[in-house]
């Protein structure tokens, strides 16, 4: 992919200007954001109501829930490791919670039922001390809806996925947060409590230009759900491991799974989902993925358009006013607008990779009347997608064994194999039981319930 060393004047002017409106009428003490293109950090900028003291790229903020996708990361190195299962249910691996029968996956996406919150007080705005156990998180009524049924979100269940890796490693979380993630990534500015130099979290009046300084407090058991301080320069780092995945902390196939929606949207939420650990958000015509963050003080977003090579940064220090979400979904629409993805330069296949039997399988194809395109693509992966009008267009890969299985939509898991008459020559195409002939119901061919003999007639 072609890269550049730095955006445009222009465009950076537009990205400052954003971020000055979201500081000015978001009434934030300060508002620190930043861009990364194709795995690069290209741009900073901030923006503070103290003049000569902006925050820079490495000034610590807290980031909230943003924390959670830290956690699901280290959660799936222990699938990956074969540790478990994200079907396991919770009591597999962690005893006496009482929710035990909710499945890892379901606690991941917030599908398992389980309260939004903790019992009182408020656990934000106390110290973790007043809830050292499981049981003083999860309460008398943990699990308000049926588990697997809807999407409502937790931050007990990412307590507990917490409390789950503490009990599969033998060491804490922070201490597993640190040696598979932080270290590997270089992501020294991102750190349990915070360090030098970091921007103190506020309270805005709503109806005085005054300010009233939030504690910051240890969330102790809670800190899976967000307890983690971090910088826009460290979070540009993990936005490009979110992107392309990283084999020393979790491969690009991980990667690209927690990306997929593991549950209903909750009602009212418009085109929003949630994958394993990452928010989804259709916006501006593209998919955005990562995760919103706040705590008293603070707020924070993290988006990534793995389509646009792009993801953005926003963070801030008031507890309520400026609209991170918003403002770093604006950010990337402002780049891709105007420097859009140069796409690579189209090549052929090198002559060792053409294969003339599965080249033969391309071209049209028809389910009863309607017709498709089988199109052969990398590593002798296939499209198969309709040639006009609304239909199921899915991508697959190839298997070992021969044939290809559903990588996406409706044929997602779904396995397309040749079949071949006596002789070797190609019948037809299944894909779950769907006939695909290379003519519209050919005599002779295996369509299901057969072709009239009279064959094709006008009145």
């Amino acid at each position: 992919m072609t890269s550049f060393e730095a955006l445009l004047p222009s465009t950076e002017r537009a990205l400052l200007h954003r971020v000055a409106v979201a500081q000015a009428e978001g009434r934030s003490p300060s508002f620190a954001a930043g861009v990364v293109r194709d795995g690069e950090t290209v741009w900073f900028g901030s923006r503070s109501c103290v003049d000569g003291h902006a925050p820079e790229a490495e000034t610590q903020y807290r980031i909230g829930s943003i924390t959670k996708v830290f956690t699901a990361v280290l959660v799936m190195r222990l699938r990956d490791e074969g540790l478990l299962s994200l079907e396991d249910p919770l009591e597999k691996h962690l005893k006496d919670t009482g929710v035990g029968e909710v499945t890892i996956a379901q606690l991941l996406g917030h599908s398992a039922g389980l309260a939004a919150e903790t019992p009182s007080p408020w656990w934000e705005r106390t110290p973790g001390t007043v809830r050292p156990l499981l049981t003083d998180v999860l309460g008398e009524r943990p699990q308000p809806h049926p588990a697997g049924r809807l999407h409502h979100y937790s931050n007990p269940g990412y307590t507990l996925l917490g409390s789950l890796v503490e009990a599969l490693r033998g060491r804490s979380w922070a201490e597993a947060l640190r040696i598979e993630i932080l270290e590997p990534l270089g992501l020294r500015r991102t750190t349990v409590q915070p360090v030098a130099p970091h921007a103190g979290g506020f309270a805005v009046h709503p109806w005085a230009d005054v300010m009233l300084p939030e504690p910051a407090q240890d969330l102790g058991i809670m800190a899976p759900a967000g307890q983690l301080w971090s910088t826009v320069g460290d979070l540009c780092r993990f936005a490009a491991f979110l992107a392309e995945g990283d084999d020393r902390v979790l491969s690009r196939a991980s990667v690209e799974e927690m990306r997929v929606p593991a549950a209903p949207s909750a009602a009212g939420d418009g085109e929003s989902g949630y994958g394993l650990g990452l928010q989804l958000l259709r916006k501006d015509g593209r998919t955005l993925i990562g995760h919103t963050g706040s705590l008293p003080g603070f707020v924070a977003c993290l988006w990534v358009s793995v389509d646009d090579g792009l993801a953005t940064v926003a963070l801030a220090n008031a507890t309520s006013g400026p609209l991170t979400a918003l403002v770093a979904a604006d950010l990337l629409r402002i780049v891709a607008e105007a420097e859009p993805r140069i796409p690579e330069p189209w090549r052929p296949l090198p002559a060792a990779e053409v294969d003339h039997e599965l080249l033969a399988l391309t071209g049209p194809w028809y389910w009863g009347t309607y017709a498709y395109g089988l199109r052969v693509g990398p590593a002798r992966g296939v499209t198969l997608e309709p040639l006009r009008g609304v239909g199921r267009r899915a991508s697959f890969r190839a298997l070992p064994e021969g044939g290809w299985v559903g990588l996406d939509g409706y044929y997602a898991g779904e396995t397309l194999r040749v079949v071949r008459r006596a002789d070797g020559s190609v019948s037809h195409l299944d894909l779950g039981s769907f006939v695909f002939t290379r003519e519209p119901y050919e005599p002779g061919d295996a369509v299901p319930g057969g072709v009239d003999e009279a064959g094709w007639r006008g009145l």
